[in-house]
């Protein structure tokens, strides 16, 4: 699924971007900002925290912008034992799961275990969200 994603390497853990599919939640730099700082270049520095409490914040990213693997032997990433989709307002669908994004022909574009798929209609990433619903006026409970 990811076409542009940017690793940051450390000793024990690769972390992945794909800007394309952030729309900048902040879930990362909340839960920890000395590894993720948008103020910073680089902007994730992953060997400046354990391994597992890297993972947990990516984790935390509800559009699958952010993935990572372990080096070290830790626990991979994996998809939740139960699929959940939460109704943002005026806003994306955020899916988390063991996922399989497919074309209406059928294309499976990929598997993800997070992704945020847009409602208003107008991104440029479809299925994708692009926050376009931002500047279309879109709102939705």
């Amino acid at each position: 699924m990811s076409t542009k994603r940017k690793p940051y390497r450390a000793q024990d853990i690769v972390v992945y971007f794909e800007p394309r599919r952030c729309l900048h939640t902040g879930e990362c730099l909340r839960a920890l900002p000395e590894v993720f700082d948008n103020r910073k270049t680089p902007w994730i520095n992953p060997g400046t925290a354990e391994p597992d409490r890297v993972a947990e914040a990516v984790r935390l990213c509800p559009t699958g912008a952010l993935h990572f693997e372990r080096l070290d032997g830790g626990e991979a990433e994996a998809a939740p034992a139960r699929t959940t989709v939460t109704i943002m307002p005026d806003g994306p669908l955020f899916v988390r799961g063991d996922l399989e994004i497919r074309r209406a022909d059928g294309t499976v574009l990929g598997a993800e275990t997070r992704v945020a798929l847009c409602r208003c209609g107008h991104s440029s990433t479809k299925p994708f969200c692009d926050n376009s619903h931002f500047g279309a006026g879109f709102e939705a409970e």
